[in-house]
């Protein structure tokens, strides 16, 4: 049957216990991330080195940084180019696929366009950007996603895989909200899993079965 595509988080160690948004970090988190952002004239300027970034392994304060440079391109990617929803949807952070899509395509951008870069590299990201929008119309029509509501990518699940019922189909209200409540959702997993593994780590010198 099939499922929701389960969104994979850093596993690194760190020291100390998770801790959640509350329902007033959030609202301050909310305005925060959002402050700036869904504005014409941002590309995602970076200020650190342009190299690929590896979702499943950013730390908690990698991610934010990433999510709100990634976002930033995204509204200035679709606006300036006109894209439909059946390109870029509203909801795209919350399908992995196309987050890799758009991730790919900002840090490519971000070294064609770069100081000292080759004068042929804003051709070839435009070139690769004509692909790109292919393959994102293709996972768009895949996963369900729609200009007033969403739905969780689905996975094929395989022989001997447990079944998983598929999510239904949301409306979508606010999509700067929708996108710091998820962001918010991603930091406290990424610190929660980080911590978790950070206790289950034997400390050095211990036996197995210690």
């Amino acid at each position: 049957m099939d499922g929701e595509v389960p969104w994979q988080f850093d596993a690194e160690p760190v020291e100390g216990p998770a801790e959640p948004f509350s329902g007033g970090q959030l609202a301050v988190f909310e305005a925060e991330l959002t402050d700036g952002l869904d504005r014409l004239g941002g590309s995602g300027d970076w200020d650190g080195p342009v190299e690929p970034v590896e979702w499943r392994t950013l730390t908690a304060t990698e991610a934010e940084d990433q999510w709100r440079a990634l976002d930033e391109f995204v509204t200035w990617l679709r606006t300036t180019y006109g894209l439909p929803p059946t390109v870029v949807p509203p909801l795209w952070h919350r399908h992995p696929e196309l987050v890799e899509e758009l991730s790919a395509l900002h840090t490519h951008r971000l070294a064609c366009y770069e100081q000292g870069s080759s004068g042929s590299g804003p051709l070839a990201w435009h070139a690769d950007f004509a692909d790109a929008r292919e393959r994102l119309r293709e996972w768009v029509a895949t996963c369900g996603t729609r200009l007033d509501r969403d739905r969780p990518t689905r996975a094929t699940s395989w022989p001997g895989e447990p079944a998983v019922t598929p999510a239904e189909e949301k409306p979508i209200i606010d999509r700067q909200a929708d996108f710091a409540a998820f962001v918010a959702a991603d930091l406290d997993s990424r610190r929660a899993t980080r911590a978790a593994a950070a206790r289950t780590t034997r400390a050095p010198g211990q036996r197995r079965g210690v």
